[in-house]
């Protein structure tokens, strides 16, 4: 009885096929991505007008709390009246950024969130410390 012997053949090559596909497929998807961020801006011209006036927004406008529990607004000391007479002369969309001590009373802080949400002023926000 004869015994066969099975011939192994070296495996000295590696299929690229695979791979050069999954290339191809991320490649479309970058350029797809790539043309919608170029394309994302339409050209336009606007028109002109005499009586045009550039509504000057500052970035945010900063109302402090201090541990003592003094109002500030942009550094400046107000009171209460004052701060809400200042910020009822601001837009509705303006950003309003409250920073509070830590140590000042509860009460203070509920003073100055009141007052924001008597003039309806959404954007607020309250800085805090990361630890």
């Amino acid at each position: 009885m004869a015994k066969c012997k099975k011939i192994r053949k070296r495996f000295d090559e590696i299929n690229v096929i695979p791979f050069i596909d999954i290339m191809l497929v991320l490649l479309v998807m970058v350029l797809t991505t790539a043309t919608f961020v170029n394309q994302g801006i339409i050209p336009i011209e606007l028109p002109s007008a005499k009586a045009a006036s550039k509504e000057d927004l500052k970035k945010e406008v900063t109302v402090y709390v201090n541990d003592k529990g003094e109002l500030f607004i942009e550094k400046e000391k107000v009171d209460l009246k004052t701060l809400e007479l200042r910020l009822s002369k601001l837009p509705k969309e303006q950003v309003v950024v409250l920073r509070s001590d830590k140590e000042s009373r509860f009460q203070d802080f509920v003073s100055v969130m009141d007052i924001l949400k008597r003039l309806n002023h959404e954007q607020l926000y309250i800085v805090t410390k990361e630890n």
